[in-house]
């Protein structure tokens, strides 16, 4: 069973396809990376193991990658599918 989170990132500037493409190359469990408008650059999703700690995952993996200033995280409980839950 997983867990999906989605990460909200600030680039530096110029960088925001440079950090996703990072995102989508070398970090672990990410399943999508969208560029976005507004306060953040990036929506990244990832698709975490249920006994993997989102607080440390985010700091370690992705808030430590090259050209990111700030993060914003939404936890996410149970998904709605189209043709039932």
């Amino acid at each position: 069973m997983m867990t999906a989170i989605f990460v909200f990132i600030k680039c530096e500037l110029g960088h925001a396809n440079d950090v996703a493409a990072d995102m989508v190359d070398n970090v672990e469990h990410v399943s999508e990376v969208y560029s976005t408008s507004g306060q953040y650059d990036l929506l990244a999703k990832f698709q975490l193991p249920k006994e993997m700690d989102i607080g440390t995952f985010v700091t370690k993996s992705v808030q430590t990658r090259p050209h990111i200033r700030d993060t914003f995280t939404v936890i996410t409980f149970s998904p709605f599918l189209p043709g039932g839950v």
